[in-house]
């Protein structure tokens, strides 16, 4: 679709008419006239164009081939200046994107195979892979992160839209590369750091998924919680695991002890920025709190679209600039 930004500027095509129009006509007695040379030169060389081209009007000597050319030019330079312009197809724009840090556990605990996924057993660690691949497939529009951790924490991909890599890096994880023990204000303060070089101040969230306690590192969960309110960004926490544990066994003999997690700093972490603490005992659970989650930080739902402007003043601005050369040539021949 082709438009003028500027219609207006097309009136000035009626100017040269009006000029001629308004302009007061020489009497017969030019005694007092101001004479000068030039216009003698254009006298003459408006005389031979009228007497040597068949564009001769002799009621009005003013319509001369000259003129035309002329008239030709200032009409080009009037649709320049009322800027034409090409308007594309609409396009439609991203949702409003969030970035999403996730921080996940992989201590030597998330083997405990204590989650069902289609009728087979499988550890901690191979359902967060699962739930949280689904999940970031479905964040379209978001960028996403990965923070892996157990004795350390490690950036294993910054913030991004390639979420086909961080999905790649997330499933060639294994537990124990990390370490053994849980370092979760490590993990929560590296993820804060991380965030902290987005120059956007809101839609900022972290999700941690633990089957621990913080039992290592330097960074404590109160100071983890202050800073997170200082940087407003939001938590989630996700308690994975079942109630008891089957790690212990006495003659081959397994039995139940009790899991080692720690709900309530993970309850106070997620409550005190905004967020909230989700328990997943099963693999069912942990696809509903990613549900939850997607719920709570929905992407924007009104939709807006843009249209790509091309100008085009060049092109009878162009046309101006080459007529003007050729007339000037023209009359130097001349």
């Amino acid at each position: 679709m082709n438009h003028f930004a500027h219609p207006e500027m097309l009136w000035l095509l009626a100017l040269p008419f009006m000029f001629r129009w308004l302009m007061p006509k020489t009497g017969k007695n030019q005694d007092a006239a101001l004479r000068i040379p030039f216009l003698r030169d254009i006298e003459i060389i408006s005389a031979e164009n009228a007497k040597n081209n068949s564009f001769n009007f002799k009621k009005n000597a003013f319509f001369t081939p000259a003129f035309f050319f002329l008239l030709l030019v200032w009409g080009l330079l009037s649709v320049a200046a009322a800027r034409p312009q090409h308007i594309g197809e609409a396009q439609k724009l991203p949702g409003l994107s969030r970035d999403i840090l996730l921080v996940a556990d992989i201590s030597n605990s998330m083997l405990e195979p204590d989650f069902t996924y289609q009728g087979r057993r499988i550890d901690r660690l191979t359902a967060v892979k699962k739930t949280a691949s689904d999940f970031i497939k479905k964040r379209a529009d978001d960028r996403i992160g990965l923070i892996l951790f157990g004795t350390r924490a490690y950036l294993q991909s910054p913030i991004t839209f390639d979420k086909k890599s961080v999905e790649e890096i997330l499933w060639n994880t294994d537990a124990g590369m990390a370490g053994n023990s849980t370092s979760i204000g490590d993990a929560l303060g590296l993820a804060l750091k991380t965030l902290r070089s987005v120059p956007d101040k809101e839609n900022k969230v972290i999700i941690l998924m633990t089957d621990g306690e913080n039992n290592d590192g330097s960074i404590s969960i109160a100071q983890v919680i202050r800073l997170a309110k200082e940087e407003k960004v939001k938590i989630y926490t996700i308690g994975v695991g079942s109630d008891v544990s089957s790690a212990m066994s006495i003659f081959g003999i397994n039995i139940g002890r009790a899991s080692g997690l720690d709900e309530q700093s993970l309850s106070e972490i997620a409550e005190a920025t905004k967020g909230t603490y989700f328990r997943a005992k099963d693999t069912g659970a942990l696809e509903q709190i990613y549900a939850e989650i997607d719920r709570l930080e929905a992407a924007r739902s009104d939709e807006q679209y843009i249209r790509e402007t091309t100008e085009l003043f060049w092109l009878p601005l162009i046309g101006a600039v080459l007529l003007s050369g050729i007339f000037i040539r023209y009359l130097r021949r001349k």
